[in-house]
């Protein structure tokens, strides 16, 4: 099922591109009915709660897109952005994936069998709140206080306890939240999110009461730039090889940073080899 939604989430994204006039800073859609689209009706109306009630956006309107019925959210992260960057350990700035995309990639955690999302650097908690969502236990671990109060507000809004946690990711204890079967995301994109990664990984090696090998997702890229350090495997070829990490799964979503190039964001499921 992941699979098929997030084929149609980008083709969703694809064609609001070739109609969206909008000159707002961030801007993306989320399906109005559940029978036009592969989500069930409980779930789309706590995506678009999470919007509602996610202060990043300003504005909202409908919108047709693929003969789907749509309301396009519009807003602004400047601020955020300006303001996570503040911190000596904030190794990725905050640039949000679309909230569809979010909840694609709790489905699929949820797919291969992970019992806890642990959303590192977790910006304005979509993930952790999609997870939650879909009956995964999550957390969002991040440092700024501001993305934080964010989280806290949309928590309060929505009843929907995702977790938020103020935190260093490469500093924190995880075996306080007595993980069992977990999956992780490290925010950043290849080298950006290298440092955060080589901070957070080896924590996550020690504990030694997990039931099942942890998965890790990175965020990569299909298209690297000439002055990439690492053009292998979507960016992350260097880490994977010197944590032993396989490749399981890569589902390509769309995100803030791709919403004007053809080629949207990989996002690649890991796990330590055998």
């Amino acid at each position: 099922m992941s699979q098929k939604l997030s084929n149609a989430i980008t083709s969703l994204k694809t064609e609001f591109m070739k109609k969206s006039k909008s000159t707002s800073h961030i801007h993306e859609i989320i399906p109005s009915l559940s029978e036009q689209f592969s989500i069930s009706g409980h779930d789309l109306h706590m995506l678009h709660k999470f919007a509602e009630n996610n202060s990043i956006y300003t504005n909202s309107y409908e919108m047709n897109v693929l003969n789907t019925t749509c309301k396009v959210y519009q807003g602004d992260v400047n601020n955020y952005w300006i303001n996570s960057l503040k911190h000596d350990t904030s190794y990725a700035p905050f640039y949000p994936i679309w909230i569809l995309s979010s909840y694609a990639l709790a489905l699929e955690s949820k797919n291969l069998g992970a019992e806890q999302i642990i959303d590192i650097g977790s910006g304005d908690g979509r993930i952790a709140y999609c997870a939650k969502i879909i009956g995964l236990e999550s957390y969002a671990i991040e440092i700024d206080e501001n993305l934080v109060q964010l989280e806290n507000e949309i928590l309060a809004s929505t009843k929907i306890d995702f977790k938020p946690m103020i935190a260093d990711a490469t500093k924190f204890d995880y075996t306080s939240l007595e993980l069992s079967h977990p999956i992780f995301f490290i925010s950043g994109l290849p080298e950006v999110g290298e440092m955060l990664a080589n901070g957070v990984i080896p924590r996550i090696q020690e504990i030694q009461s997990l039931q099942k090998q942890p998965i890790f997702v990175f965020t990569g890229s299909h298209i690297m730039r000439k002055e990439s350090r690492d053009k292998s495997m979507w960016g992350w070829g260097k880490l994977f090889d010197n944590y032993n990490l396989d490749v399981i799964k890569t589902i390509t979503l769309p995100t803030y940073w791709t919403l004007d190039q053809p080629i949207d964001t990989p996002f690649i499921f890991t796990r330590f080899t055998d």
